[in-house]
């Protein structure tokens, strides 16, 4: 059965991050655009998309990605934040056709695509409290917002079908791999606490270049961790999840 060819009423969704494009690239990811638009129908880019959220590394990706022809749905990361120009890569992003999601969830043939970029703050039992200085108040106050707006998006949504995009991770299982002392800044269980509300059908993410492919929330929403260098099931640098 030929790749483009799926089950009557679903779609496949190509789903990567952490592909941070360099302002002195040239067409980093035409080709692979070119192959995920024959084998999905959407793209999700799960942040860091840049490398220092510099505008010009924005053209760069926008170049590559006006002649995908599918539609793309984003969040940022914390890279495209270095440079504090983020209105201006979604500007530019937008004219390129990109849809952020960043708490306003779009939806494509049905299936609903809710997404924020997230924060850090630790996993389950070992979440960081918000406790003592003001520093590690506003640190936690940053997570609860996250995952508040990403209940806001989520609550919008009436479809049937539904998939999260992240950057920082929401389970500890996708970022194993990855040195235990850096986890909580990888991803905080407050944004699973959040998506084990809803009906979704998967989350991706990103952040966690030598975590884990898959796992589950305390529920058992399946959860991707889509960063471009970890080893896919599609064998290819993105995700292929059918919805």
């Amino acid at each position: 059965m030929a790749d483009h060819i799926r089950a009557e009423g679903t779609i496949k969704v190509a789903a990567i991050g952490d592909i941070h494009v360099g302002e002195t690239s040239t067409h980093p990811y035409r080709e692979l655009f070119q192959e995920i638009a024959d084998r999905a129908d959407v793209l999700a880019l799960a942040g860091d998309l840049t490398n220092h959220g510099k505008p010009r590394e924005a053209e760069v990706l926008a170049e590559d990605l006006r002649a995908i022809g599918i539609p793309v749905v984003a969040v940022l990361g914390n890279h495209d934040h270095e440079c504090g120009h983020v209105e201006e890569l979604q500007r530019i992003l937008e004219q390129a056709g990109v849809r952020f999601l960043d708490g306003n969830p779009v939806e494509i043939r049905g299936v609903g695509f809710a997404g924020v970029k997230g924060f850090g703050g630790g996993f389950e039992n070992r979440m960081l409290d918000a406790f003592g200085e003001p520093a590690i108040k506003q640190f936690v106050q940053e997570s609860l917002n996250e995952a508040m707006r990403l209940e806001s998006a989520l609550r919008q949504l009436e479809t049937e079908r539904t998939m999260v995009v992240l950057h920082y991770a929401p389970i500890a299982e996708t970022v194993r791999g990855e040195p235990t002392e850096i986890y909580p800044f990888l991803g905080s269980s407050r944004l699973a606490e959040t998506i084990d509300r809803f009906h979704v059908q998967a989350v991706v993410h990103g952040h966690a270049h030598h975590g884990s492919y898959a796992g589950k929330t305390l529920r058992g929403t399946p959860v991707y961790n889509v960063a471009q260098t970890i080893e896919k099931e599609s064998g290819r640098p993105y995700a292929l999840i059918e919805l």
